[in-house]
């Protein structure tokens, strides 16, 4: 034997799959895809709300996820999006950030207050950079 027989969590690792469906079955029970079907709407409505912002090109969502383009500095894109979201992270709030956008996924169990939350911080950080 080459290898040490432990398993690997990406090879039906049966640690992994009991996780995997101790996860499906709280999506089902707790009827996140549902949640996640009604906070929708307003996540969208809240997300565009920026539109206007300084240095935003564009918005885009999809269910609670959303990219926020990004005018880039000249032939700098990844700067304005990775200061965006260090100035996020130190208002408490972690974002991706990739190319010229930045990228949000709140959790599928949020709240509206709560994703107002993040959409004021963003916000509030896009008027404070240059």
């Amino acid at each position: 034997m080459v290898e040490f027989p432990h398993g690997y969590t990406y090879s039906a690792h049966p640690v992994a799959c009991a996780a995997g469906l101790a996860a499906l079955d709280l999506l089902v029970n707790e009827q996140i895809p549902q949640q996640v079907k009604a906070m929708a709407p307003y996540f969208e409505i809240a997300v565009h709300g920026l539109k206007g912002s300084p240095r935003v090109t564009d918005i885009r969502n999809y269910g609670l996820a959303a990219g926020i383009s990004l005018e880039h500095y000249p032939d700098e894109p990844l700067r304005r999006p990775f200061e965006l979201g260090v100035k996020c992270f130190e208002k408490g709030f972690y974002v991706r950030w990739g190319a010229d956008t930045l990228q949000l996924a709140p959790p599928f169990v949020s709240t509206e207050a709560e994703i107002d939350s993040l959409i004021n911080a963003v916000g509030e950080v896009l008027h404070e950079i240059n």
